[in-house]
Formats: structure tokens, sequence, C-alpha cells
């Protein structure tokens, strides 16, 4: 007898689903009571599903379903299905077959979060990237709960969780309404259009549901600084077709090429020594461009501007709007450049300056300014001068021109060199006196030794004030390398006179005395 139910509990239990928590499992429909609903799924025991999870199609006795079991046994006895979790996982399976065939997929942007938006695909939660959206310039109610076609672009299957992107099928839509305008396109029609967008390079136009770009050169003949000079967004247009690449689906568009080219006949009308009036449009530091008409512009070059004054900011002597008076220099067709001239209609002085500053005339000037290694000074008939750092001085080493001099400061000078060819005097402010070294070869004969107060330290030796006048050098060679690591300007150092170099106005001196 006992063996006789052993063979029938084992019978039993063959006849039993195998059933693990976490699968997904078929079941039929057999009961549907107020809150839930039991489910046959082959086990010894009867699932149990919230009835808030079933569509009302599926709500039925008898309808065979897919579940999940969430658990084998519950506190009833019963197993806890789920038919919301079994369509999220068939769902998910569905999303991975399209994400590797590229299939398009349909979504509802459910929330707009930072970045982009929350898609609800297929139940599974997605992500859709601002930058894949192609929703720009859509309103947001338009956007929200509304069906989209997108791609799935990518999947995590540990966390459920995808990317999808809209781009390519609003590219599939644009790729359709290309095919259609593209056979009535033709290079050198005109067609009209409407600004779509503008940017620093160009404007792109709406043909009709294919975009062409108008670059900012294809715009105006004139030189313009931004694209919104000529349109703004939204402006109905006519443009022509310069050029239409079909593999890339790129049109090129020209704005400027429905007027005539004002180059076209430009040197018969600009010849060179034409004196001409005209409007700068442009300020750079090399030159001013100079409006001659609509679609001409000419360069005065910096050098152009002043036979005697070294421009170095054009923008503090014009402003745009000022109207010039020029001389046209060179007319370049094929480079499309005109180049113009200030200084020419002016007398050119250099042409007198080495009759009107013989070598040794002393002169009056103002100084102007200052490079490292001399003071400019602008003489009465507006040309300039330099006096070099070491024409300021007999006996002093002047390491910076403003140590001597200041800005604006009215100096005498002599005349040392005019050279009229290259535009250069050489002013000296020392030679208003005699020089000194002899009577200073005099005064200090060698080997006489003396105190001297230290003024600067360099690599190769040390200065030191013999008086406030008269500066000495200490060579390297001649100082202890250690006792010219302590020295500091101030210090006082004995020292001896070991070279007087009258021609060269320099004085030698040593340390070991």
């Amino acid at each position: 007898m006992a063996e006789i139910k052993s063979e029938m509990e084992e019978l039993y239990n063959q006849s039993i689903k195998l059933i693990r928590e976490g699968q997904v499992v078929a079941g039929k429909v057999v009961y549907i009571k107020q809150k839930d609903v039991l489910v046959d799924v082959g086990f010894k025991s009867e699932g149990v599903v919230p009835i808030a999870e079933f569509s009302k199609s599926d709500l039925q006795v008898g309808k065979e379903l897919e579940f999940y079991v969430e658990s084998i046994e519950n506190d009833a006895g019963n197993i806890e299905l789920s038919r919301e979790k079994a369509m999220r996982i068939q769902g998910w399976d569905k999303i991975v077959k399209f994400s590797q065939t590229g299939e398009l997929v349909e979504g509802r942007p459910v929330k707009k979060v930072k970045g982009g938006f929350l898609v609800d695909v297929m139940g599974i939660e997605g992500f859709l990237p601002s930058s894949l959206s192609a929703f720009k310039n859509v309103p947001e109610k338009d956007t929200m709960y509304k069906p989209f076609k997108f791609k799935i672009v990518k999947v995590n299957n540990l966390r459920r969780s995808i990317i999808v992107s809209r781009r390519e099928a609003v590219q599939k839509d644009k790729e359709e309404a290309k095919g259609k305008i593209w056979q009535d396109l033709k290079v050198g029609g005109v067609y009209p259009g409407t600004v779509k967008a503008i940017t620093d390079f160009g404007v792109f136009v709406d043909l009709g549901g294919v975009d062409g770009l108008l670059h900012i050169t294809d715009m105006s003949w004139s030189k313009i600084s931004h694209p919104s000079e000529i349109v703004a967004l939204g402006d109905k247009i006519e443009v022509a077709i310069l050029n239409l690449d079909k593999d890339s689906g790129k049109i090129s568009l020209g704005l400027k090429q429905r007027l005539p080219d004002p180059w076209q006949d430009i040197e018969s009308k600009y010849k060179v020594g034409d004196k001409l009036k005209g409007k700068v449009v442009n300020i750079l530091p090399y030159g001013v461009f100079v409006e001659l008409e609509k679609g001409i512009e000419g360069l005065i070059h910096v050098s152009e501007i002043s036979w005697t004054k070294r421009i170095s900011n054009p923008g503090e002597m014009f402003a745009v709007g000022d109207i010039l008076e020029t001389q046209v220099l060179s007319v370049d067709k094929d480079s499309r450049r005109i180049s113009l001239s200030l200084r020419q209609l002016e007398q050119n002085p250099w042409l007198e300056a080495e009759s009107k500053y013989p070598v040794n005339t002393k002169v009056s000037g103002k100084v102007r300014g200052f490079t490292e290694y001399g003071a400019f000074v602008e003489l009465d008939s507006n040309l300039e001068g330099m006096i070099h750092v070491s024409d300021m001085s007999w006996t002093k080493r002047i390491a910076h021109p403003q140590d001597a001099l200041k800005k604006g400061q009215k100096v005498d000078v002599v005349v040392l060199s005019v050279d009229a060819q290259n535009r250069r005097i050489a002013l000296g402010f020392k030679q208003l006196q005699p020089s000194p070294w002899a009577d200073i070869a005099a005064k200090y004969p060698l080997d006489i030794v003396l105190e001297a107060e230290v003024a600067s330290i360099t690599d190769f030796g040390v200065f030191v004030k013999i008086t406030d006048e008269l500066e000495g050098l200490i060579f390297a060679s001649e100082i202890d390398k250690d006792e010219a690591a302590k020295l500091k300007p101030g210090d006082k150092i004995k020292v001896k006179v070991i070279k007087v170099d009258v021609e060269q106005a320099k004085i030698g001196l040593s340390a070991k005395t």
C-alpha cells in the first residue's frame, strides 16, 4: 500500500511544472475577483495577479497570457505573478532586437529632464539627449506625450536602460523631401527661400523642404562682418543655386550673384594716381579699409598713412565712417585688391631731410616715445629721430631710456647722421657737451685705488659708481666669485683702476687691490 502511494506522489510531482522565481511562464485566467485574478500556470497552486495589471481585452476567463513569477509561495500559499513585468521583459527583448537591426520604434516623450527627455518606448523608460532630439525651435507642447519615431542607439542590459535618437527619423523625412524637390533644382536657377538660421559664417535657407547654405562671402559684393547686416531670421529672399552635391545633400547658394560684379570693369574706373574720396568701413592693425563705392573697397596700409609718424594703431587716428581723400597706388582685378595712400597726397619731407638737418647741427624736438634701446624725438618738420641709449650720457650707463628722459620733454640734440632712403635720423644728447674722458683718464691713472658704491651686478661683472656721474665696471675675472655673490646695490667696495678707454668711454676696475 505504501509503495502505491509513493508511486502516485511521484506521478503527481512529475505533472507539476518546474517553476522558478524570476522567470516568465505561460498561464490561463481561471477566475476574476474584485482586486485579483487567479491564473493557472500548471503548478500545484494557482497564481495571483493584481487586476490593475490587465488591459480590458486581456481580462477574460480562459485567456492565455505570459506572466512573471514574483514569488513561488506567498502567505496564502499562492504563487505571486505579474503581468506588467512579463510585458516589460517581452518589450525589452524586442528593444534588444531593434537595437541590433536598427529598425525605428515608436515612443512618447513623457518628461523633460536635464540634458534631454525621458521617453516611453514599449513600457521601457529611455533617455533622449537634447543633441539627438531634433526638437530645436519646436514648442514643448508639440513634443510631450506625442508619438514619434526613434532609433535605439545604446542598450544597457544590466540596468535595463536605453538611449534613443530622433535625429535618424527626422533625417529620413528630410531625405524624402529632398528627393521630391531635388529634381526641380538646377545650378544657375533663382529660387525663393526663407532664412532659417543665421551663423557667423553664413545663412541657412529653407528652399521648401531642402536647406541650402548661403555663405557670408556670397551675400554681398561688399565686405560684411556678419550675415545679420544683410538678412534677418524669417526673411523671404531669392537666391541663386551655385552648386548642387546630391551625394552629400549640400546646396550652395548665392545672393550677390543676382547683381552684376562691380569688379568687372574696375581697371577702367580706377587708375593709378587717381585721387578719390571714400568712407572708412573697417580698421585693422595693419591698415584701414575704405569703401570707394558699393562693393569696392581699398586698403590704406599703415606704411602709407604718414611719411613721418610710426603708426602702430590706426584706430587712434581714424574711426569707422570717416571720409578720407586718398590716392590709388595699384589696382589688381584678379586679386580684387586696390591699394590706397594718404601720404602720397603730401610732399615727402625726407627728400629735404639731409639738407635741412646737416650732421653736427644742434636742433630741438619733443620726446614722443621709447623703445628698450632708445628714445624717439619729433623734430619741427614732423620727422622723427632717435637717441640711442649709448648717446644719452658720456659717463653713466643708461639701462632704460626713461631713466634719462620723459615723454613730452623738450630737448636739444645734435644730429649724428641722416639716412633719407631708410628714413632714419640718429641724434645725440651727450654730444651737446665735449667728451670728458680725456680729463677722466688724467684724473684716474692706472693702479689708483678708490672706494666706490655698487650700482648693479651682472653675469659679466659689477658696475660701481665712482662719482654720481661716473660709473666703472669690475670685470668678473677681477673679483672673487664668492665676494661678488655677497654684494648688493649700495655696498661700498675698494677698487683699482686697471683700464681707461677714452675712445670707448669706459673705465675698467679690479677688486683685487
